[in-house]
C-alpha cells in the first residue's frame, strides 16, 4: 500500500509524506542507490537498475528522475552538444537520502530471516483463528 493510500480522499497530502513516498518508491530507491557510485547517463542508469534485478521502462525512469529532480535529490546536467548528452547525479541532499535508503535496504537484507520467522508465526496463528471461526460457525 502506498503512503498516499492511508489518507482520506479529501485530506491534503502532508509534504513530508509525499517526499518519503518519492524516495522510497520502487524506482526512487533504485535510482538513488544506483547514482550513489557515480553520475550516469539515462541509458547507463537503466542498465544499472537492470543489474539490480529490475526492468524499468523509459517512461517510469523519466518520471522518477523528474520527481527526484523536482524534490532536489537529482541534478540533470544537459550538455549542448550533438548528439545531446544528459548526465544525472545526486545533489548533496540526494546523496544524504540515498545513503539512508541504502542503509535501510542493507538492514532489510540482513534481517529478512527474522521477518520470515515473524510472518510464519503470524500466518500460523492466523490459520488457527480462522479454523476456530469456521468450526464455531458450522
Amino acid at each position: 500500500m502506498a503512503v498516499t493510500d492511508l489518507r482520506a480522499a479529501d485530506e491534503p497530502m502532508c509534504p513530508s509524506r509525499l517526499v518519503l513516498e518519492h524516495v522510497t518508491s520502487r524506482w526512487g530507491v533504485l535510482v538513488l542507490i544506483s547514482l550513489l557510485d557515480r553520475p550516469h547517463r539515462f541509458s547507463e542508469l537503466r542498465r544499472a537498475i537492470e543489474k539490480l534485478g529490475r526492468r524499468v521502462s523509459e517512461k517510469m525512469l523519466t518520471q522518477t528522475l523528474q520527481t527526484l529532480e523536482r524534490d532536489g535529490f537529482v541534478d540533470r546536467d544537459a550538455k549542448p552538444v550533438i548528439p545531446p548528452r544528459v548526465d544525472y547525479s545526486l545533489t548533496p541532499l540526494g546523496r544524504e537520502a540515498a545513503e539512508q535508503v541504502r542503509d535501510l535496504a542493507r538492514w532489510t537484507e540482513r534481517r529478512m530471516a527474522a521477518v520470515e520467522e515473524a510472518r510464519g508465526r503470524y500466518d500460523g496463528a492466523r490459520a488457527d483463528v480462522d479454523a476456530g471461526a469456521e468450526a464455531a460457525s458450522a
